[in-house]
């Protein structure tokens, strides 16, 4: 009989990408991560003993705290939560059942840029439309729940990137960038090992739209209507970025689970 505080890798899966993820707290020793450099995605690290910093991480957010196995570390520190008020599961077979699991991606620690404090700080140029909000979107869901992203004009990118020790994004001769016929969504794609069906085929309709070539994906339109709109209704860039976040998680799902749905009329018109 499964534990009543905890989740299985699947319910796991499925909750990854989608605005209802909990907060993943990786609690590996640091002998054990040092051997397996790799996080599950959405995950940051933090100290398995700092339970008040864990739970203040957490705040009144579901948790899911994973260690190595599943066992002793996470259902301890997910009891000691739980006296404290917070809804934690801890992951069943732990970061050794979750690698196991068929097609569950998994996210190289080096990939991810951080600064000494801890932070993933990214910039781009301002107005943003499609690969500029996707992007932030596939961090924010995939990589680093609490990244923060900044919009400067043009000539100012690399000057605030050196500013404020963040990552330049989406600009030409930067790493995180254009390559060839591929956005940079793309390029997000191959660094942080995310390749699943479900991205790969909001990639191509991404490219699509980014690259004015509708051609590849029929919904390229759509997308580029879409954003074009947004970005004339709201002049701050980060509502625009709040409500592209909505854009993409409806994408994503249409990506993963609905793309086998058409609409015809009359309803009951037979095929």
């Amino acid at each position: 009989m499964p534990a009543p505080n905890s989740i299985t890798p699947k319910q796991l899966l499925r909750l990854i990408g989608t605005p209802h993820a909990p907060v993943l707290i990786d609690i590996c020793l640091d002998p054990d991560f040092e051997a397996d450099p790799f996080l599950i995605p959405g995950s940051v690290r933090h100290p398995a003993m700092d339970i008040d910093g864990i739970a203040h991480r957490i705040g009144n957010r579901n948790a899911v705290i994973i260690c190595q196995k599943g066992k002793k570390l996470s259902q301890g520190v997910v009891s000691w939560l739980r006296s404290k008020g917070c809804e934690a599961e801890f992951l069943e077979g732990g970061m050794y059942g979750w690698r196991d699991m068929a097609d569950a991606p998994r996210i190289p620690a080096s990939a991810v840029p951080t600064r000494d404090d801890g932070r993933s700080v990214w910039v781009t140029r301002h107005r943003p439309k499609i690969d500029r909000i996707a992007c932030p979107w596939l961090i924010r869901r995939f990589v680093d729940p609490d990244a923060q992203f900044l919009f400067v004009a043009p000539p100012e990118v690399e000057a605030t990137a050196q500013a404020f020790d963040a990552t330049p994004f989406d600009i030409e001769d930067t790493f995180w960038s254009h390559r060839n016929d591929r956005c940079t969504f793309d390029k997000m794609l191959d660094e942080f090992q995310l390749h699943t069906p479900a991205l790969d085929r909001l990639a191509t309709v991404i490219r699509a739209a980014d690259t004015n070539r509708h051609d590849l994906a029929p919904e390229a339109a759509g997308l580029l209507a879409i954003s074009v709109g947004l970005s004339r209704q709201y002049r701050d860039d980060h509502q625009n970025l709040e409500a592209g976040l909505h854009l993409y998680d409806a994408l994503y799902r249409w990506a993963r689970d609905g793309i086998e749905e058409h609409h015809d009329w009359p309803t009951d018109r037979r095929s």
